[in-house]
């Protein structure tokens, strides 16, 4: 069976691969609810209303660049400087966008990738490119359609709860993503001890830049890129792979 038979029959079982990607939505879903959470208080604390709050999450699903409007709102900034930021705070993106679309059909539409490019997240990245063989469109969509209202309601309510919760009870919340994080990268790293190794670099390298006071004046948002690029491209070369999207 070639890989493009199996990718029509995988798009026959359209409602399959949704149902799948509500299931693996869920968990995400809920650590969404809790940092956004915080981020409706933060919302709050500058005059927003929980509509507001609503639609800018529906809009931005990035904790980093949602944090960085509501910041520059707080500040009066300009449209342009806040343009500017979210622009940095989200750039990491980008690159999720290239490797995404590696693992996509040559046969998928436009209209698809500009959906699925859209609802990108580091966590539905996580759970998508995990999946063997090209990516069925479906599956994150389902992620989307439990994990972004949970975003967008987190922040509403949030922000119309005010200061009601203690902030260490909110921060406690949160955990649960980084939980997630790790129930991504057990499984590859469990199947291939290279990538473990790879993993563990990125965390080294991370926790070197992030005390290396040269780089204090770099965000947070472009040490991930700087990072993601370098490593990415040096175990690309050292460590080679076929180009052919493997289906196991």
């Amino acid at each position: 069976m070639t890989l493009s038979t199996d990718y029509s029959l995988k798009l026959e079982s359209n409602r399959s691969e949704f149902v799948k990607g509500m299931r693996d939505g869920i968990p995400i879903g809920l650590g969404y609810f809790a940092v956004a959470f915080s981020l409706g208080i933060t919302a709050k604390a500058i005059g927003l209303t929980p509509i507001t709050c609503m639609v800018t999450s529906v809009l931005c699903h990035a904790s980093a660049g949602e944090y960085a409007v509501y910041s520059m709102i707080g500040a009066n900034a300009a449209y342009i400087e806040m343009a500017i930021m979210i622009f940095i705070a989200n750039a990491r993106y980008l690159l999720m966008s290239c490797a995404m679309s590696q693992r996509m059909h040559p046969s998928l539409s436009f209209g698809h990738r500009l959906v699925m490019g859209f609802g990108i997240t580091d966590e539905l990245f996580g759970i998508s490119i995990a999946r063997a063989g090209y990516l069925n469109p479906n599956y994150m969509y389902g992620g989307m359609a439990i994990s972004i209202p949970l975003w967008a309601l987190g922040s509403a309510t949030g922000c119309f709860s005010g200061g009601v919760l203690p902030p260490r009870l909110v921060s406690a919340l949160s955990v649960a993503l980084f939980g997630m994080f790790i129930a991504i990268i057990v499984p590859p790293v469990r199947n291939d001890r290279l990538i473990g190794g790879i993993i563990a670099v990125c965390f080294a390298a991370s926790f070197a830049l992030s005390k290396l006071s040269v780089f204090d004046m770099i965000s947070g948002g472009t040490k991930t890129i700087i990072l993601t690029i370098v490593i990415s491209a040096a175990a690309a070369l050292l460590f080679p792979r076929s180009g052919e999207v493997q289906d196991v």
